[in-house]
């Protein structure tokens, strides 16, 4: 190839030059270019390496089915990997580089492996590397692996989602895109139509076509459909969008380039904007993909498919090469080498594998083109670029070569028929196209055009109006490709004649496939890679399926295809995600008193989705000091805990009782209004899925509790089994968590403090007993109140409506400066709930945690109803007299506290096996000054007493099994 442009023609702005970078040089192009035709326009022909055998690789195509112009954009945080040239706008100060190639892409030092071709053909990865040990060659080939270079820095583009709703879209402004949404737009009740294309020009097609239409030029007659349609009140149009996925119900995925065609200095907003749009019709106008020539050398930088060229030439005005040779089957390919010649490309030879060309071959000679009937390709010759072309014709009679720097190829069209699978349709092959089409629909779409197979823009458009007015269409019988020559299996011509050009695989690797027995065609796509480039197969796996065809003698469509899956065509990660990253990927919420907590100097953390307060450091403590301190204080006086985060479900209705005694482990019709009770939910599996305290508010009326984790997930449990198995019962389900605000006031002198803020409540320990539920007015605010208590000690929790939660937190601290009262945080609590061996899920529970290993046992047999999960509790498994229980441990041999999730193993062994449970909470105490812990040790509640080994990472403890209960086992403290 020996790219120029040409001195007229092309929708460049030859009055907007444009400097860029390529490779570390410097050069120019013009507004419109794209990156990869302003290098055919200053002549670079290598743009690439294979990935497999580091082969020098020029353009083949010019739109997104390229597989070789794979690049590097730019440096630093706003690089971007493995991008196709031909999808690249050319802007000021473009700097682009190859991939996969090292030092650099004229002198790749791993080119070296093509003279190992024959020693690593298909799949010898699969063969290879067993001996001595995979270990020994995985750095050298993760180092030759890969493309591009992901960047490391983060990533300073922002990035969006949008949603919409459609009565109709149109993907692809081709022709008959264009004619199907002017359709669309004026059918009655259609009141919103989107018209996507993913170019950066709407078009398609007719931006290179010399097809007249209408007797209008074709972008004549598209600047005019474009001029109705933007007047048209119900019409959006995006273009830089790209329809990726066509999902289940009408979703379809776009993918829209914002401002990735401005330079990265001068971006501002979102770069990409991913669109899920619901559609009641969709219309895909997708277009279709030139089906490369196999031959010999058709890998060489100079050999293109045909319509790239045409392409090239026509919308950019640059020319692929001085002197071209077409190698077609088909009259479209006539198309491209009379716009070639137009623009002063001298057309060596038209070979044409039909004996009786169409009637463009009349054309052809009458502008003194060489026709060549009934001759295909032998092979490319040249090194580094096509030199010249041996032709043969069919019959083997004779050979012949041809000088030329440029070879065109058209083996035909394939329907871009991509996101038609997708949403479901099914597909027939065409024997006249040689090519797969669009059947039967599984949603409400229609294939228009070149997607349909319909090649021809005028009848195409015809057809496209039909088809959206619902008029019956017959679809015209398209004119029929000629043979492509085959090879023989065996040919030695067949190892470099290539049908997947990134991955480097030739059609001696599917005759290797065929001959080890690799016959479907989703192996042969994973024996070869055939496919598997970041191209998708779009130029090759057609090919690829002829090829097998031919060999096991089997007709194309009784091979079928491979799966279509989204995404059409790469998008980037950041899209994906949109805003969802960093501090916005699992938005943190905040309690009500979050700004009081941080003028106290609260130390933040994440627990779940809540930012929460682990402990109240003071100056020049440590957070085991400020631990101590905290629980100390409310040992000994009082302090004051957030707890709104703490599911809250109400559960109300005639049913309720019956309801939520099928789902707690323990009994909820004998509580009486007023009252609360511990209670324990199980999953369908026996295991132990959430905890927490439940009061009856109300004859029909509960407020149910949950760990503060799992309040969603409790209240969708409950609904769905209110749905799905007892729809019959009357009940309703409502998560109130962020409606109420809780504060925690817990210590010896809470009494007093309550009361000191003033309430209608009654607080005497007579009328207001543990485990009891209140409600009336707190500092002259409704409010509900739980006298329950995670700390062992008196406490209430104070819930008030969630906007009266900061001012209920400052009276509270406001009340208890005369007695006391400190703030604590998470891990306070978590320090007192341990010295109390109070259960906490999810810490001393795991994935086969029955409730029977809790010690609630009894609880279920005394239980006579059933419950979520009961039946499973009963399961061998849960019966066995060696389950792992909860109990507690003392530390015996002076140290410290133990690790969380060291093994508990016999006092006598010696070796870190066989163990019999380990540590789920631990904790050095402040309130006994010891260490402490809790563990599941098999059959512990018959070991109390006995003393044990508790090894982590090669240091071993000694430990006694003890009660849980390590401080006030009576509950004194709780119900003073």
């Amino acid at each position: 190839m020996s790219g120029w442009r040409s001195q007229g023609g092309g929708a460049v702005d030859r009055g907007q030059p444009v400097s860029f970078r390529w490779a570390g040089k410097s050069y120019q192009g013009y507004a419109g270019d794209t990156l990869a035709s302003a290098l055919i326009a200053n002549g670079v022909s290598i743009i690439g390496r294979s990935f497999k055998y580091h082969r020098p690789r020029g353009l083949i195509a010019a739109g997104l089915e390229e597989p070789n112009a794979i690049v590097q954009l730019e440096e630093g945080a706003v690089t971007v990997p493995n991008v196709k040239a031909t999808q690249i706008e050319l802007y000021e100060g473009l700097s682009a580089a190859p991939v996969n190639a090292r030092p650099s892409v004229e002198f790749d030092l791993l080119a070296v492996n093509s003279l190992f071709k024959r020693f690593i053909p298909a799949a010898f990865y699969y063969k290879t590397f067993f001996w001595p040990g995979w270990h020994l060659f995985e750095p050298s080939i993760r180092k030759a692996a890969g493309l591009g270079t992901a960047p490391a820095e983060r990533d300073p583009d922002r990035y969006e989602h949008r949603f919409a709703h459609v009565d109709t879209l149109v993907v692809g402004s081709g022709a008959a895109g264009l004619a199907a949404a002017e359709a669309a737009a004026a059918l009655p009740g259609n009141e919103r139509v989107m018209l996507v294309e993913a170019d950066f020009e709407f078009g398609g097609g007719l931006l290179s076509s010399t097809e007249t239409i209408d007797g209008l030029a074709p972008l004549a007659w598209r600047d005019a459909a474009l001029a109705r349609l933007r007047a048209a009140p119900n019409m959006l149009m995006l273009d830089r969008t790209m329809a990726f996925g066509y999902y289940d119900h009408g979703l379809v995925a776009l993918y829209e380039r914002i401002s990735d065609h401005l330079p990265p200095a001068r971006r501002s907003g979102p770069r990409q904007r991913l669109w899920k749009v619901r559609c009641k019709k969709v219309i895909l106008a997708t277009g279709a993909f030139e089906r490369p020539v196999a031959f010999s050398g058709n890998d060489l930088p100079g050999v293109m498919l045909a319509s790239a060229a045409q392409t090239y030439a026509r919308r950019y005005g640059a020319l692929v090469g001085h002197r071209a040779v077409l190698c077609t089957n088909n009259d479209g390919a006539y198309d491209a080498a009379f716009a070639l010649h137009d623009m002063g490309c001298t057309i060596a030879a038209i070979v044409d594998s039909r004996t009786a060309p169409g009637t463009a071959a009349d054309e052809a000679r009458r502008r003194g083109i060489e026709i060549v009937p009934g001759w295909a390709p032998v092979a490319a010759k040249g090194r580094r670029a096509v030199r010249g072309i041996e032709v043969a014709a069919l019959d083997g009679s004779a050979r012949r070569r041809i000088a030329c720097d440029t070879i065109l190829t058209s083996d035909g069209w394939n329907p871009a028929v991509h996101l038609h699978s997708q949403a479901g349709g099914s597909l027939a092959y065409n024997e006249g196209l040689q090519a797969f089409l669009p059947k039967g629909n599984a949603q409400d779409a229609i294939s228009v055009g070149a997607a349909a197979g319909i090649i021809d823009a005028d009848t195409a458009i015809a057809a496209a109006r039909a088809a959206v007015r619902g008029k019956p269409v017959e679809a015209p019988v398209p004119a029929a490709v000629g043979p492509t020559r085959r090879f023989a299996d065996g040919d030695i011509k067949a190892q470099t004649a290539w049908l997947d050009f990134q991955n480097d695989v030739t059609v001696a690797d599917v005759q290797l496939a065929s001959r080890e027995n690799f016959r479907s065609v989703e192996h042969l796509k994973r024996y070869t890679t055939l496919g598997m480039a970041s191209d998708q197969g779009k130029t090759s796996n057609v090919a690829g399926i002829h090829v097998l065809s031919g060999l096991l003698d089997k007709p194309a469509p009784a091979i079928g295809t491979t799966k279509f899956r989204p995404p059409f065509d790469p998008v980037t990660i950041g899209a994906f995600a949109g805003r969802a990253t960093r501090e916005n990927l699992a938005p943190a919420t905040h309690t009500p008193s979050h700004t009081a907590q941080l003028a106290l100097g609260a130390k933040m953390e994440n627990y779940g989705s809540w930012l929460r307060p682990a402990c109240f450091p003071q100056a020049g403590e440590n957070e085991h000091q400020t631990i101590a301190r905290e629980v100390k204080a409310v040992r000994q006086s009082a302090g004051l805990f957030d707890a709104s985060t703490l599911g809250k479900i109400e559960v109300k209705g005639p049913d309720a009782a019956e309801f939520l005694q099928r789902i707690y482990v323990g009994g909820v019709r004998t509580l009486k209004v007023g009252q609360c009770r511990y209670g324990l939910m199980l999953s369908e599996h026996g295991i132990v899925y959430d905890d927490g305290v439940f009061a009856r508010i109300g004859e029909d009326h509960y407020l149910v509790g949950t760990t503060s984790g799992h309040a969603a997930a409790i209240a969708e449990t409950l609904n769905e089994w209110l749905q799905c198995e007892w729809p019959d019962l009357r009940v309703l389900v409502e998560n109130v968590t962020t409606a109420w605000a809780v504060m925690n006031v817990a210590g010896p002198q809470a009494r007093a403090i309550f009361a000191a803020v003033g309430t209608d409540i009654d607080l005497s320990p007579e009328a207001f007993p543990h485990m009891q539920y209140r409600a009336g007015t707190v500092g002259g605010v409704p409010a509900r109140v739980q006298r329950v208590s995670f700390s062992g000690e008196l406490s209430y929790e104070i819930a008030a409506p969630w906007g009266y939660g900061a001012a209920l937190w400052d009276a509270l601290m406001q009340a208890g400066q005369t007695h006391g009262i400190v703030p604590f945080g998470v891990e306070s609590l978590m320090a007192m709930r341990i010295e109390k061996g109070f259960l906490h899920v999810g810490s001393d529970t795991d994935g086969t945690t029955y409730p029977q290993d809790l010690g609630f046992g009894p609880a279920i047999a005394k239980k006579k109803d059933d419950f979520v999960g009961r039946r499973s509790t009963m399961r061998p498994d849960g019966l066995r007299d060696d389950r792992r229980q909860l109990v507690g441990l003392e530390v015996t041999d002076g140290g410290g506290a133990l690790e969380t999730g060291a093994h508990v193993l016999p006092a006598d062994a010696t070796e870190a096996r066989g163990t019999q449970g380990w540590v789920t909470s631990s904790v050095h105490s402040p309130t006994l000054d010891r260490p402490i812990a809790m563990a599941l040790v098999e059959r512990g509640r018959d070991r109390m007493g006995e003393a044990v080994r508790v090894w982590d990472l090669g240091q071993w403890r000694a430990a006694r099994i003890a009660d849980p209960r390590f401080y006030d086992p009576a509950g004194e403290r709780t119900h003073g």
